[in-house]
């Protein structure tokens, strides 16, 4: 065997894991680790996540896209938050919408895609018919749909109340983002019957994590502030927000980025160390989006390494798969780690 093909072999042999019925988490994501496919990057991304968490030096930003309040992930992300875990959150405007849907007393429920069959048809084939139905239906019930899961319409009335007593009348004239969101989760965690349920936004203000929302206008929120300022001197400064991100990310002595999903909150997170000498020295993504589109969200963070956004030498990985599967769990095994190893 000559040199090259040595170095192809230099790493150990691909093990064949057992799985067992009284394994604990990380122990599952420890077989990950001897199996190859996906399953290794799911190891590599519970590794890093764990140096990220235990190394107090590390300035750990979350990059959060994608329905993950909806889909039942709310809890995870603000438990992270208030075991100090994450220091600053990048978020979507809807993100921060259903979270305090949440936090004042409404729900999110199960529903279904569609009322026929589970394969994609085509147009004029009678299941698209009936999806088309079964979304007309909800439209005159009034309840939205987010794949699988229904949320009455009924909330946002009483989201655009507690926005306009409790959260945009405290400010006058131009304001930076992450004030609001501030004062959001102040307001959530003042009705939510406790802080299990006071939610993301709430568990970041009780505990001084910085909530930055760069596309906060494409949402339901950034409506409801648009409309707010229109009969007000209240309005947002987009530009604002920017500067106290760059200011903390300049002055971490090591950076760690948890993306999850793609989109603005993950550029956003990540395009941060275009303003500081410095890059991100660990990184994980979860996303399902896969890189060969060219597309940022499934862009891999070795992509990011070339613009300068992490270290040459950081830890990175991407895991591709739905986050609802994922990031339990990674965040579970992380935890089981920190918990079993000190």
């Amino acid at each position: 065997m000559d040199e090259d093909a040595a170095r192809e072999f230099a790493d150990a042999p691909l093990g064949q894991p057992r799985v067992t019925g009284d394994m604990h988490v990380a122990e599952l994501v420890d077989a990950y680790a001897a199996a190859g496919g996906g399953a290794v990057y799911v190891a590599e991304a519970v590794d890093i996540l764990t140096e990220m968490f235990a190394d107090p030096s590390v300035t750990t930003v979350m990059g959060l896209a994608g329905a993950m309040v909806p889909t039942g992930m709310r809890t995870i992300i603000a438990d992270l938050i208030a075991d100090g875990l994450i220091d600053m959150l990048v978020t979507t405007g809807a993100t921060l919408t259903h979270d305090t849907i949440e936090a004042i007393g409404g729900a999110h429920h199960h529903g279904r895609p569609d009322p026929a069959a589970a394969h994609p048809t085509g147009e004029g084939h009678p299941d698209t018919v009936g999806r088309r139905a079964h979304d007309e239906q909800l439209r005159a019930e009034g309840v939205d749909r987010i794949y699988n899961v229904y949320l009455p319409q009924e909330h946002f009335a009483a989201f655009e109340r507690h926005l306009r007593a409790e959260v945009f009348p405290q400010f006058d004239g131009p304001t930076d983002i992450a004030a609001v969101t501030a004062q959001l989760g102040q307001a959530n965690a003042a009705v939510a019957p406790d802080a299990r349920s006071a939610g993301i936004a709430a568990a970041a203000a009780t505990h001084d994590v910085p909530v930055y929302c760069p596309a906060i206008q494409d949402s339901v929120l950034g409506i409801q502030a648009w409309m707010y300022s229109q009969v007000s001197d209240f309005t947002l400064d987009a530009l604002a927000d920017m500067t106290a991100l760059s200011d903390r990310a300049f002055a971490a002595e090591r950076a760690g980025a948890f993306v999850v999903g793609g989109g603005v909150p993950k550029n956003y997170t990540l395009q941060t160390m275009l303003t500081i000498p410095g890059a991100y020295d660990l990184g994980v993504q979860l996303t399902m989006d896969p890189e060969h589109t060219g597309g940022l969200s499934g862009a891999s963070l070795d992509e990011a390494r070339s613009w300068g956004k992490l270290e040459p030498d950081a830890r990175n990985v991407t895991v591709l798969g739905d986050a609802t599967i994922t990031l339990p769990l990674v965040i579970a095994a992380a935890r089981s780690r920190l918990t079993h190893n000190g």
